[in-house]
């Protein structure tokens, strides 16, 4: 296990070192001067060179890549050209609302999804199975932005049990800021799920077909002992991948939604700063988002031995 856990590992700081090179090349290849953006047209030569100089820009590529990388990994990420904050706490401040809704999503997602799928695949062409389908794919066929304007104007407008716009933090008013998330989260539980019992449905009804099923079922296993010791094990493996994929790609990419229910997330503020030419920010959510979607890879690819005992651990 041991061995297993520092390949693992090993192999995610080859990937987080090539994502800091190519976030620091993707920066960099954007058109124009990074000073001239910065400061704007009014900025004099003077204070070009003064920029220029502080960030290492007048320096060889490879020495701006080792000045960046030592700020990085002090924590100094810069300060933001258009609020003049501190890049570092903005970022985790937004991270935050953005991985508090896409946690929740995705929790919610799953706890409904896989038992969807699974009894609809233990249950294969019955009535149960069509429904979980026909459920499914009417999911996986509506926009999210799209949902989340109706939810908005069905429960926001018409209803008015949740705010329309605004946002509350959760240190300063716990059911106000749920009030807030609730229906961002719910939306995105949705589309999700679809996706998720399509995977799950599938993944177990290989497992059914392979043959210690069929040998514990003769040997006079109990179903639901066979269900939950032998085939949920095993079939929920690929939806584990899934998941993993999932929540990175949700991490960074719910910019939509965001705008959609105006939450100040990570996705939005990577728009708006993109927008304004707010390199600093830009680089710090580009940064931020690749390394929790590398590492959040890490933690199932350590958690595979434990549903899949076909995977060697030595």
């Amino acid at each position: 296990m041991f061995r297993y856990f520092l390949r693992r590992t090993s192999m995610t700081a080859v990937t987080l070192s090539l994502v800091g090179i190519a976030v620091f090349l993707i920066m960099r290849m954007i058109p124009g001067d990074p000073a001239s953006l910065m400061l704007g047209e009014s900025a004099t030569d003077a204070q070009l060179e003064i920029l220029r100089s502080r960030w290492g820009l007048d320096q060889p590529l490879p020495i701006q890549f080792g000045y960046w990388l030592a700020s990085v990994l002090s924590g100094d990420f810069g300060i933001s050209t258009r609020t003049g904050q501190i890049v570092l706490p903005l970022i985790l401040d937004r991270f935050a609302v953005t991985a508090s809704i896409v946690v929740l999503a995705v929790f919610i997602a799953v706890a409904i999804a896989v038992p969807a799928g699974m009894i609809a695949a233990w249950r294969q062409n019955s009535l149960i199975d069509i429904v979980a389908v026909a459920v499914a794919t009417l999911l996986l066929s509506i926009p999210s932005f799209w949902l989340g304007l109706i939810m908005l104007l069905i429960f926001g407008l018409k209803l008015g049990w949740v705010p329309v716009l605004g946002f509350v933090g959760f240190d300063e008013n716990l059911l106000r800021a749920a009030s807030f998330i609730i229906l961002p989260v719910i939306t995105l539980a949705l589309i999700e799920t679809g996706v998720l019992i399509r995977m799950a449905r599938a993944s177990t009804i290989e497992v059914l077909r392979l043959e210690y099923v069929a040998h514990a079922r003769a040997k006079g296993v109990p179903e639901w002992r066979v269900l939950l010791r032998h085939v949920f094990p095993n079939a929920f493996a690929p939806t584990l991948t899934l998941i993993g994929l999932m929540l990175g790609n949700l991490l960074g990419g719910i910019a939509v939604l965001e705008t959609v229910f105006t939450l100040p997330g990570i996705g939005r503020l990577l728009v708006e700063s993109i927008f304004a030419r707010d390199y600093p920010v830009v680089q710090g959510c580009l940064l931020l988002t690749a390394t929790v979607f590398v590492l959040i890879n890490l933690v199932v690819d350590l958690l595979y031995p434990v549903f899949d005992p076909r995977i060697t651990v030595e």
